[in-house]
């Protein structure tokens, strides 16, 4: 289908995001949906997930502070939550002694704010403030403030910023690095901070010196600083796309003096700086001299050597066509390595200089490994291991010794017929793409099952613990598979470059190609067969439901992108071009608009049920492409089951209430279509 003009497109009032009409329109199309699907089962299913969310048997996480371990915990008697902190020795107890900094439900009825926790940036180490981030119902957008940890009371007339996207950080416990939303010509195209300043306690913030200034096309300009003692380093990073940055290191402190010195890597590589090492992880082959590194690799250099342009590099992980890296994070004299082979996770402790690796003592092994924390300061490393059918543990002790689990989380649901495989489907191109099922022992012929997948942003779906899907999906009957599709990370940079703009139509092709082996197999039907997605997996359930309606009997469309005309012309949606192409561009168009949703709906395709579900307070991706998808199938003849959340930002739920209410949505209307 041609593209439509932005002036052609009937639906374009419905991206008036609270306008009146707007959201009239909203809720004559939550109420249907609420109708239907809110029944006994539903009330049920609700009270399942709300009581898997707010259990207080949850593993509470913690990062290491100085002597003290910090939690952020919500249940149901403090839905907005708690900024705690303990110690230790109490943290080994069955019951922790807490001593709590911040509760934010008094913080929400006193101000009268629906305020949303989003995080707070402690100075290290002296530990005497924190720049505490609160957003309202959720967005991205955030209110900054400053924090006093010994009085535990926000700062009279301290750092205080109003609400944006802002970025912070602290320099000495009178200075910061801000960028937030300026003024006119402060902000990129994406809506995130074009202009990094130093920001003095007493000035106002139209007094801050400017540092640096990106371009308005660039994604950010962000400031990071590192106070280890001895280590000191500050960097100003400029994200001209996606994958793409410039890194400039300050070498003078005075507002007179300044220096910016970029860096000679190469700008789509990964780096981290930890005391005097430099790692650089390059997302395409890099030669430096008469040597090619492989994309995915892992390199070290010294960092003074490098940069006094010596460019030693030491081979720390090299990728082969199964193992790619996953993650690696410091402790004070040690690095932890997780790698993924065949998407099958591997834990290792790597001796920095001889870069030796052993496995490290005590991780179970085909568990997913989370590493919760390690202290950059010490060697005590957290490690959150789990699997699809076994809950968390949460394993702590010395990189060099042996982990041992000092918390668990309760089984929600019960596993014991559960089996879990892995799979191969052929992808039309020829690649095998892999994929996990999580079935019944014993149950012969097809089962209701529901297909899960991303396959964007080289982010990798891995196997977890997830009691909400378990309960309300797996303990009555479901089947559950997951498929690691190509734009993932699942096998290195590779794996998501193929997938980048001219090549989005693998992500869709692989996604379909494991429908048709589930299929295929037995494991199930079109029938009684669904799939879920949110965000760039929304967008890939609108390609489902316009491209592929055949393979599926219904589909969970969250928080989409589906109108990839104006995707980049809505809130944060230029930011996403490196991954998707550019609308405005005739020879990129011309492959978006080959898959793009909203462009594609035929009003004489029979599609599978549709459940729409989006958030009116999500600042990332905007709801009218859900509400404008919508309304279009309508017009072309299809029924939409649509639900738009009032608050709850881009995780489409602001609290464990809310999330609670959309799951038990999302598994009422599974279960109802794939009986």
């Amino acid at each position: 289908m041609a593209a439509m003009a932005d002036h052609n497109d009937p639906h374009l009032w419905l991206e008036d995001i609270t306008g009146d009409a707007a959201l009239d329109w909203v809720r004559a199309h939550n109420q249907p949906t609420l109708d239907e699907l809110c029944d006994d089962k539903f009330e049920q299913m609700r009270s399942e997930a709300l009581e898997v969310l707010d259990t207080d048997a949850r593993i509470p996480y913690v990062r290491r502070r100085g002597e003290l371990l910090y939690n952020y915990w919500r249940d149901g008697a403090n839905p907005r939550g708690l900024w705690r902190r303990t110690t230790l020795e109490s943290y080994r107890t069955e019951n922790p002694d807490w001593d709590v900094l911040l509760d934010l439900d008094a913080l929400a009825a006193a101000e009268d704010e629906n305020w949303v926790w989003a995080g707070a940036d402690v100075i290290e180490p002296e530990l005497t403030r924190a720049l505490v981030a609160l957003s309202r119902g959720g967005s991205d957008a955030v209110v900054i403030r400053e924090f006093d940890m010994a009085t535990r009371q926000f700062v009279p007339d301290g750092f205080s910023v109003p609400e944006a996207k802002t970025d912070i950080a602290w320099v000495d416990e009178d200075t910061v690095l801000i960028g937030t939303d300026f003024g006119p010509g402060s902000l990129t195209d994406s809506g995130y901070p074009r202009v990094v300043k130093r920001w003095r306690r007493g000035e106002s913030l139209e007094q801050a010196v400017t540092l640096f200034s990106g371009a308005a096309t660039d994604v950010s300009v962000s400031a990071w600083c590192d106070r280890t003692p001895g280590f000191e380093e500050t960097q100003v990073v400029r994200a001209l796309d996606f994958y793409n940055s410039e890194r400039y290191r300050l070498v003078s402190g005075d507002d007179d003096g300044d220096e910016l010195v970029r860096l000679d890597v190469p700008t789509d590589a990964g780096i981290g700086v930890h005391r005097n090492w430099l790692l650089i992880r390059p997302r395409s082959d890099w030669t430096v001299g008469d040597h090619t590194y492989p994309a995915g690799s892992l390199l070290a250099a010294r960092y003074d050597e490098f940069l006094s342009g010596v460019t030693n590099l030491d081979p720390v992980f090299t990728p082969d066509e199964h193992t790619f890296l996953s993650s690696a994070v410091w402790t004070r004299d040690r690095m932890l390595l997780v790698t993924l082979r065949d998407v099958i996770q591997h834990v290792q402790v790597v001796t920095p200089g001889t870069w030796e690796r052993r496995d490290i003592a005590g991780v179970p092994p085909n568990s997913t490994t989370v590493i919760v924390a390690a202290d950059h300061l010490g060697d005590e490393v957290f490690l959150d291991t789990c699997g699809f059918d076994r809950p968390s543990r949460l394993l702590c002790g010395p990189v060099d010794g042996e982990l041992t689990e000092i918390k668990s989380a309760p089984a929600m649901f019960d596993a014991d017929d559960l089996s879990v495989e892995q799979h191969f489907a052929t992808s039309d191109d020829g690649t095998r793409v892999p994929y996990f099922v999580v079935g019944h022992r014993g149950r012969t012929g097809p089962q209701k099952t529901l297909l899960g997948g991303y396959g964007g942003f080289e982010n990798s779906s891995l196997p977890s613990y997830a009691g909400v899907l378990g309960r309300l999906w797996l303990a009555r009957g479901g089947t559950y598979a997951l498929a690691n599709i190509r734009g993932g990370g699942e096998y290195g940079p590779r794996w998501h470059t193929q997938a980048q703009r001219s090549g989005r139509h693998l992500v869709a092709e692989d996604f379909a190609a494991v429908a048709r082996d589930l299929v295929d197999r037995g494991i199930t039907t079109v029938e009684l067969l669904g799939a879920q997605g949110g965000s760039n997996g929304g967008l890939l359930m609108g390609i489902m439901l316009t491209k592929y309606p055949q393979l599926f009997g219904a589909l969970v469309c969250s928080v989409p992108l589906l109108d990839m005309r104006r995707y980049h012309k809505l809130l944060a949606g230029a930011s996403w071009m490196a991954e998707y192409g550019d609308p405005d561009d005739p020879e990129e168009w011309s492959f978006i608009s080959e898959y793009s949703p909203y462009q594609n709906i035929s009003s004489d395709a029979r599609y599978p049920a549709l459940l729409m579900t989006t958030s009116t307070r999500d600042d990332r991706v905007h709801p009218g492409h859900a509400r404008k998808m919508t309304a279009a199938l309508e017009v072309a003849g299809h029924r939409v089951r649509y639900y738009e959340n009032i608050e709850g930002g881009h995780a489409g739920a602001a609290d464990n209430s809310q999330a609670a209410f959309k799951a038990a949505l999302t598994y009422r209307f599974l279960h109802q279509e794939l009986a």
